[in-house]
């Protein structure tokens, strides 16, 4: 059976997927067969397996820095919230239904023997298994029925390594606290800590982890700064951050969804060098970007609703007339049709009348399309004409299917020789996530955006999975430059 380590956190956004996609690089760095771990997530960023099947984006990321495919394994359960009280529950990467957080705690120690057939079968095949937590394993009212923190740290028979955020203040405040709430038992599983984030001087804080570590009778494993290297968002409900990029040749505005899900299909664009990504909440934040991507929503009807008392609908629909670039991806590529319609209620229920901009309608049903695919461009017509032939990769998830009207363009046609997607003139729509990953597609609409603004791009277009292996090499150094490694492998070995 496998060795096992949890890394847990004092809070949401504390640096979990961080540290552990470092380990797992480390780890396999040092030839180890690796495999991460969460029992539970909660995220809009989720990833489709080969096998059609979906689990949390950070676990994705996660086996990818192992060298291994992900799979529904790694995260058993995902919980994608619907709205501020309910989320659409996935079991082993298949929908299990829309329950709300009082329905969920009812029924989720039903889901306990998945769970551990799923570490289980991991453990038997891997030599070590980097297990995550989520929020914070103090949450003394949710406790009784954890399957994620504490409770999948007892099951797993996994020491655990505790990370505090300094950035957001209290560190020491938030490892004593957390250390203190817990019960004796699951305090002597903690068996060092972690401060994350940290910007400055690190002699400064030797003082306080003197003190930190008295207090708690817990080593210091290690202080880790605040990163710059580039790994894709985490599995948390964090909104991406505002970019106004300056010194770029081009600006491409994405729009901020409410329900925004799946926004690692920009992390490509960010990382371009001379391409400035601005994410837009407001008509007046608009301006004159080159390209408009309406990116994927969890719930296009209340976002589309959003997207018009906020005056964007208009103000996108004025410039698309004007000439510029539209980019419809999954529910921004519903919005952009004629007409929406949700009778089984599968995102709310309900219908809209959509942007019009696309011939295309939509209509929602229960049923959850999940599938890892390869897509041909066919049509790609004025500026993006270049596209036209070019090979892409990537996944669709999405509820409900889109018609096209009689004479309409379809954009793609996928390997299973359907067609998806659809242009008029400057807009485009498809269901293809990963749509800019591949380097052939950049390589034809960079240009072509630069083209029409009479501007050159003076920098060649990357490949975007070396650029990710050497993000996972980074962040293994730094990793391996800030924690007592000596001490996480010790701790490893002795286990519980």
């Amino acid at each position: 059976m496998a060795k096992a380590i949890m890394v847990q956190g004092t809070m949401s956004n504390a640096g979990k997927s961080l540290v552990c996609t470092g380990l797992c690089r480390a780890f396999k760095q040092d030839g180890y067969h690796v495999a991460p771990f969460k029992a539970q997530n909660m995220a809009l960023n989720s990833f489709v397996t080969d096998e059609g099947l979906e689990m949390g984006r950070a676990q994705a990321v996660q086996a990818e820095a192992c060298g291994i495919a992900p799979s529904v394994r790694m995260n058993p359960i995902l919980l994608k919230p619907v709205t501020d009280v309910g989320s659409q529950v996935i079991v082993n990467g298949q929908v299990w239904g829309n329950l709300s957080a009082r329905e969920y705690f009812a029924v989720k120690q039903s889901l306990l023997p998945g769970i551990i057939q799923a570490y289980n079968s991991l453990a038997e095949e891997f030599d070590i298994i980097v297990l995550e937590g989520a929020g914070s394993p103090a949450e003394i009212n949710l406790k009784k029925d954890d399957l994620v923190n504490m409770g999948m740290a007892k099951l797993a028979r996994a020491p655990v390594l505790l990370v505090g955020d300094i950035d957001c203040g209290g560190v020491f405040a938030q490892l004593y606290g957390t250390v203190a709430l817990l019960e004796e038992e699951e305090q002597k599983m903690v068996k060092a800590a972690i401060i994350n984030k940290f910007r400055g001087d690190v002699s400064l804080l030797e003082p306080g982890l003197t003190m930190l570590e008295n207090l708690t009778g817990k080593p210091v494993a290690g202080v880790i700064p605040y990163l710059s290297v580039d790994i894709e968002g985490e599995d948390s409900l964090a909104r991406p951050l505002t970019r106004k990029t300056g010194g770029t040749v081009l600006d491409i505005g994405i729009i901020d969804f409410p329900h925004l899900s799946n926004f690692t299909d920009f992390a490509v664009l960010e990382a371009s060098p001379g391409i400035g990504v601005r994410y837009i909440r407001r008509a007046h934040e608009l301006g004159r970007p080159d390209m408009i991507i309406l990116p994927g929503t969890k719930n296009t009807i209340s976002d589309l609703k959003w997207l018009r008392e906020w005056g964007l609908e208009a103000a996108i629909t004025e410039l698309a007339v004007r000439g510029t670039i539209v980019f419809g991806l999954c529910g921004g590529y519903q919005m952009l049709g004629r007409h929406i319609l949700d009778r089984e209620g599968a995102e709310g229920g309900g219908e809209i009348e959509g942007m019009g901009l696309l011939p295309v309608h939509t209509k929602f049903s229960w049923e959850k399309r999940l599938i890892h695919t390869k897509a041909r461009v066919i049509n790609a017509e004025g500026a993006f004409e270049r596209l036209t032939g070019v090979e892409l990769e990537g996944y669709e998830i999405h509820m409900g299917q889109t018609v096209t009207e009689p004479d309409a363009k379809p954009f793609l046609l996928m390997e299973n020789g359907r067609e998806d997607g659809c242009v008029l003139g400057n807009v485009y729509g498809t269901y293809l996530h990963g749509f800019f990953d591949a380097k052939a597609c950049r390589e034809a609409v960079f240009p072509a955006l630069a083209c029409r603004k009479g501007a050159a791009l003076e920098t060649e277009v990357f490949d975007f999975k070396d650029y990710k292996e050497r993000q996972y090499d980074l962040l293994a150094q730094s990793i391996r430059e800030s924690l007592d490694m000596k001490l996480i492998y010790r701790i490893l070995e002795e286990g519980l």
